[in-house]
């Protein structure tokens, strides 16, 4: 069995992305099975949210998108604490409820000095939540026109995701890391299990680099090599079409579940979608058994 918790209590952390699989956990911890000797390995870390909650005793966690990982690493070295992010969200928002053009003084800063603190309050007061850089690496979403939103109420919510996510981070043997999936899977071991969030192909997927059919037909070839236990996350089916590339999972375990986004650019990528785990025990795991989920 996965090594965690049995009475699981799913939080949100501080950083949003899109896909973002918090309501998911439960049915993501209960489909996996793993002994916990090894390393916890993700690739494609985005918000944190699976390995944040699951709490792997060990763990290689890692993304292309630096500005997250770095967010993490100064949290892990107290170089960002609850205060100061309240400090900082309560300076800034109160210069936004001043001037909605304060949004993106801020922005043009973050871009010019890749300060964390201003990704935080970038990716909690752009439109609708969406993370999203240009070919040149600077962040470009518009602002999400409430100059209210940095009520005391959401700054102390935001403040305690911090604190939580910092309390988790400094207990446990985690090592943050900005690097591509190939770097990292290749440290992977049989007694590791490795989750997989990969940009899901098919889709907007330019939350910070490209993604495409090609990059995902790479890692799924690997994945079929590979002898580390892994789960990988991918959308199955929505009400126009079937994405045919789990076609080549053809007999692995799979774990399918109805799941809707309320995180996207546009209403139409903000519908309900079947979701799908594909899962290998690995050889240093228990057999799973299939099973569908709603």
């Amino acid at each position: 069995m996965l090594p965690i918790h049995s009475g699981l209590h799913v939080q949100i952390p501080p950083i949003k992305t899109q896909g973002i699989k918090t309501k998911l956990i439960p049915v993501i911890a209960s489909s996996i099975r793993w002994q916990g000797a090894g390393r916890w390995i993700e690739p494609f870390l985005g918000s944190g949210s699976v390995a944040f909650n699951l709490k792997p005793a060990r763990a290689i966690l890692s993304d292309t998108n630096r500005h997250i990982i770095e967010f993490y690493l100064r949290l892990q070295a107290e170089k960002i604490t609850p205060s100061s992010v309240r400090q900082h969200l309560e300076r800034e928002g109160a210069l936004l409820r001043q001037e909605g053009e304060h949004y993106y003084r801020v922005r043009q800063r973050f871009n010019d000095s890749h300060d964390p603190l201003d990704f935080l309050f970038l990716n909690r007061a752009c439109f609708n939540g969406v993370m999203r850089f240009n070919r040149s690496g600077n962040y470009n979403v518009p602002f999400c026109r409430k100059p209210n939103r940095f009520r005391p109420a959401y700054i102390t919510k935001v403040v305690n995701q911090v604190a939580w996510v910092t309390q988790v981070i400094r207990t446990r043997d985690w090592t943050f890391r900005v690097a591509d999936w190939q770097t990292v899977m290749a440290e992977a071991t049989a007694a590791d299990f490795v989750y997989l969030d990969p940009p899901y192909v098919g889709r907007h997927t330019d939350y910070y680099d490209s993604w495409s059919e090609h990059d995902a037909d790479t890692l799924a070839s690997y994945l079929q090599r590979t002898t580390t236990g892994f789960a990988y996350s991918m959308w199955q089916e929505n009400q126009y079409r079937r994405n045919r590339h789990l076609d080549r999972f053809a007999g692995y375990p799979l774990v399918n579940f109805d799941h809707y986004y309320h995180v996207g650019p546009t209403e139409t990528l903000r519908n309900k979608m079947v979701e799908a785990i594909i899962i290998s025990p690995g050889h240093a795991s228990l057999p799973v058994l299939a099973c569908q989920c709603h």
